[in-house]
């Protein structure tokens, strides 16, 4: 049960926390309970005995409480619509030119959420705070200083939106877009691929090892490290993945070898599964090179007739080398070990071959007949093929290289 609980959390956390409406909800509830944290205040001696001090802090009759309160509810309300509107078109202006994998990093975009959540939260505030107030109210009775922090509020809703008009209009440049992408994708990259050399570590032989199939056709989406390394170590089996995270698997394919001195029981097998994630979608969080993906095909976007953009190409096809480059030194983890030293994992991996191959091959397939992608196609080659880590992959870069300069040269005569 603890399992099915896990795997349900892993599965859908991603999902959550990076939901337009996470923030947004949980910022309206912080206010609701700000609310009734202020109506106590409002109504307990201590918040009369203020009010009954000072008399600026006072409203006199529980209409004018009630006319402020409606009139910000009404009001933050119209400007919670438009901003929602202009991130609507925001979102549907990037889809229509660069790509639909992009919506997610711009979804997920922390302070969109937070402003548009702090204008809710106002809002229920407010109605809170309207239904609250009674007519027979008077003097002190009146939830005045609850009323003044709903102005306050919305003072600062106000400078909010203005703020908010710049980051809109900033954030809807192309460059801004890929350069997000590009650097969520280097955070990832770095915390996935932190070795500088490849191990020499011992690997098991699965060659008469038992297989897992899948289920159902879904992506591969990860596993829990630890609860399998955990489960590994008490059966004493070792487990090699047989494709990379974030692959598109059919039903009855074999994804897992197993190492076991015995047939796996149901039981067995059950527990597993529970520890390997396969669901729809593709995310950065649990696949790295999502984002080369994603600029990939906000290149070849760029390059269509339709949008005929191929500046907005250069830029990713600039980021892409760029994380290219790093990927040429830093390798990924791909034996995990118990606390013991034994091999009980071993996972799969792109390798910089097939990466480069996605990457930078379909951009030249489609790209190669504008002058403006052969230079910089030409340029950031020249560039890579002098990394100090290029020896292993040399052959594969001087490959396109020759291409894009027989075509410079073909073009030039």
């Amino acid at each position: 049960m603890k399992s099915k609980i896990i795997q349900f959390v892993r599965r859908y956390y991603n999902k959550i926390i990076n939901s337009i409406a996470f923030y947004p909800a949980v910022i309206a509830l912080v206010f609701l309970l700000v609310s009734y944290v202020m109506l106590t205040i409002d109504f307990s001696p201590l918040g009369r005995d203020l009010k009954s001090r000072w008399d600026f802090l006072t409203l006199k009759d529980a209409s004018t409480a009630r006319t402020i309160a409606a009139t910000i509810a009404a009001g933050i309300l119209s400007l919670t619509v438009f901003s929602f509107s202009m991130v609507m078109i925001l979102l549907n202006q990037a889809a229509s030119n660069m790509s639909n994998r992009v919506l997610d990093s711009m979804i997920g975009n922390r302070f969109q959420q937070w402003v548009l959540g702090f204008y809710i939260g106002t809002i229920v505030y407010a109605l809170f705070l309207l239904s609250t107030i009674r007519d027979i109210d008077s003097g002190v009775l009146v939830p005045a200083l609850s009323v003044y922090l709903l102005i306050l509020f919305t003072v600062l809703d106000i400078f909010l939106f203005i703020y908010f008009l710049h980051y809109i209009t900033q954030s809807v440049k192309y460059e801004t877009i890929i350069n997000r992408i590009h650097r969520q994708t280097r955070q990832k990259l770095e915390q996935h691929c932190s070795l500088r050399e490849i191990p020499t570590v011992p690997v098991p032989s699965f060659a008469q090892a038992q297989e897992l199939k899948t289920l159902r056709s879904n992506y591969f989406q990860g596993f829990n490290q630890e609860g399998l390394l955990e489960l590994c170590a008490q059966h004493n089996w070792s487990i090699s993945f047989l494709y990379p995270v974030g692959t598109f698997l059919l039903e009855g394919v074999p994804f897992l070898k197993i190492n076991a001195q015995g047939t796996i029981r149901e039981e067995q097998e059950e527990q597993i599964r529970l520890l390997i994630d396969f669901y729809r979608g593709e995310t950065n969080e649990n696949n790295p090179y999502y984002g080369f993906k994603q600029l990939v095909e906000v290149a070849l976007k760029a390059l269509s007739p339709g949008v005929n953009d191929p500046g907005t190409a250069v830029l990713s096809l600039h980021v892409l080398v760029d994380l290219l480059a790093f990927r040429l030194s830093n390798h990924a983890l791909q034996v995990m070990k118990d606390k013991e030293g034994a091999v009980r994992i071993v996972t799969k991996a792109e390798s910089y071959k097939e990466l480069f191959e996605k990457t930078l091959l379909p951009i030249w397939d489609y790209g190669k007949e504008d002058r403006i992608i052969r230079t910089e196609m030409n340029e950031v080659l020249e560039q890579l093929r002098h990394h100090p880590s290029i020896l292993e992959n040399k052959a594969i870069i001087e490959d396109l290289r020759e291409k894009v300069r027989k075509k410079i040269w073909e073009n030039e005569e």
